[in-house]
């Protein structure tokens, strides 16, 4: 199931734990029946004029007096490419394709908590923190940084013979 409606693309949005997107969708196609359809399901979004495309659930429709509000949540991990394409678009007018994919929401739930972990690390029980990228500094390598770059660490303020005027 597909379906091309004209929408302005609202808002996209990116935390550490999520991306989503908002559009807010005005005149005929409000009343288009296969939208509740393909609510609550895992879609594949596509903009005309723009190459990239990402696969979303379909979180919820809403609908007011002024315009119907359609709100995805993207797929962890999506291109940064894809992501910076619709970004550009954001505050227009778009023709906006879903698309409705294999993909379970069930699956896709599994999806984002398996991505989300992968971002965040694990703590164990004592306290230590088991780092996922090797890359990531420590707590105790920054201060150590912070100290190679201070010129006055190992200063005692105290005992200092520096002479202030006042």
């Amino acid at each position: 199931m597909s379906i091309t409606i004209k929408a302005l693309l609202n808002k996209q949005t990116r935390d550490s734990k999520k991306e989503s997107m908002t559009f807010w969708v005005k005149g005929e196609d409000e009343d288009n029946a296969e939208l509740r359809d393909l609510s609550r399901s895992v879609v594949n979004l596509q903009i005309e004029g723009v190459e990239a495309n990402v696969v979303a659930e379909f979180k919820k429709l809403n609908r007011d007096d002024k315009k119907t509000t359609l709100d995805f949540e993207i797929k962890g991990g999506t291109s940064e490419e894809s992501s910076t394409a619709f970004y550009k678009r954001s505050g227009t007018d778009v023709v906006l394709t879903i698309a409705k994919t294999e993909e379970s929401v069930d699956d896709f739930k599994e999806h984002q908590k398996k991505y989300r972990e992968g971002l965040k690390g694990k703590v164990n029980s004592d306290g230590t923190v088991v780092v996922v990228d090797p890359n990531q500094m420590t707590i105790d390598e920054a201060l150590k940084k912070d100290d190679d770059n201070d010129p006055m660490a190992g200063v005692d303020p105290i005992d200092s013979d520096d002479d202030l005027p006042f």
